[in-house]
C-alpha cells in the first residue's frame, strides 16, 4: 500500500513534543481498513516515508480518528523545514509477517 499526498506540517505538545503531518481522511480510512494487517499494536502502523529527497522510517499514529505521520528533526533539517510548511510525503505500508 502506497500514500502520496501533501500536508501542513503541525504541532502537538503531548507527553514531549512533536512535529506531524496528518494523513487525509480518504488515506486515513484506507489505512483504518487495512490496520489489523499492519499495526505492531496500539494501533501504531509502521511505514517507509519519503518527503523531498530524505527517506526515512517511522510509525504511524491514530489521533482524532484519522492518523499522525511524525515529522523527525533529522527530516525537518534535512530538508528546511518548519511548522506551517506543507510538504509532499509518501508513504509505503506492508502487511506483518
Amino acid at each position: 500500500m502506497v500514500f502520496e499526498f501533501s500536508g501542513e506540517i503541525v504541532y502537538w505538545r503531548g507527553p514531549a513534543p512533536y512535529h506531524f503531518v496528518l494523513l487525509p481522511d480518504r488515506e486515513a480510512a484506507e489505512l483504518r481498513d487495512a490496520s489489523s494487517e499492519l499495526t505492531y499494536g496500539w494501533g501504531c502502523i509502521p511505514a517507509r516515508g519519503r518527503v523531498g529527497g530524505t527517506e526515512f522510517t517511522t510509525s504511524l499514529f491514530p489521533k482524532q480518528g484519522g492518523y499522525a505521520v511524525p515529522m523527525k528533526v533529522a527530516v525537518r533539517r534535512a530538508e528546511q523545514l518548519e511548522l506551517g510548511d506543507v510538504v509532499d510525503v509518501r508513504l509505503e505500508f506492508e502487511e506483518r509477517q
